[in-house]
């Protein structure tokens, strides 16, 4: 009796989670924000905007666009992290901080204050980025000189968890690590 409750109960939960990733949330107002770069990624489907194959961006980083069908999981890395996981997280609403690779221990910390506590908050450096420390979403991105800027916490409080790339409420913290996320990307694309 048990098994067939849980499996008349499954179809109900799977309509439920599928209602929280429903592309039809509204992203937030954008802030206020001097130097704030706002615009239309595209309007797909999430389901079809998935890929597992490599995707180039319009934006450095991306903010926005194609993905694999894998998250990553929000957190504070050391190591450059795969941009079609990163772009997948911030769909569900992940503001992505990232910083060029000679920046202090101290700028990194800043950062990291950032993202403590807050389960849609990824921080990685970015080689190559045209700004020194950047904050980009699905939609949105910043460009700034200092880890202290102010505007760094703004764009936080403003857009993570905003759910601004179509997925508000889906799962930031419990993606695939950097490494299972280059694994999963590697299987995918084995002939």
């Amino acid at each position: 009796m048990r098994i067939v409750r849980k499996l008349l109960l499954l179809p109900l939960v799977v309509v439920l989670a599928g209602s929280a990733c429903s592309s039809g949330s509204k992203p937030p107002k954008p802030p206020d924000v001097d130097g704030l770069k706002v615009f239309t990624v595209f309007t797909q489907e999430p389901k079809s905007r998935h890929s597992t194959k490599h995707v180039t961006y319009d934006h450095t980083p991306p903010a926005g666009g194609f993905h694999f069908p894998a998250w990553l999981r929000c957190g504070v890395y050391t190591e450059p992290v795969p941009n079609e996981f990163a772009v997948h997280s911030e769909e569900h609403g992940a503001v992505w901080l990232t910083y060029l690779p000679d920046a202090s221990a101290d700028d990194i910390t800043k950062l990291a204050a950032l993202a403590k506590g807050n389960d849609y908050v990824l921080v990685s450096p970015y080689p190559g980025q045209p700004g020194k420390f950047m904050a980009s979403t699905w939609g949105a991105q910043l460009s700034v000189d200092a880890a202290d800027d102010a505007r760094l916490k703004e764009f936080v409080d403003s857009y993570a968890g905003g759910g601004q790339g179509g997925e508000k409420g889906a799962d930031c913290a419990h993606g695939l690590t950097p490494d299972e996320a280059r694994a999963a990307f590697d299987k995918a694309n084995r002939s």
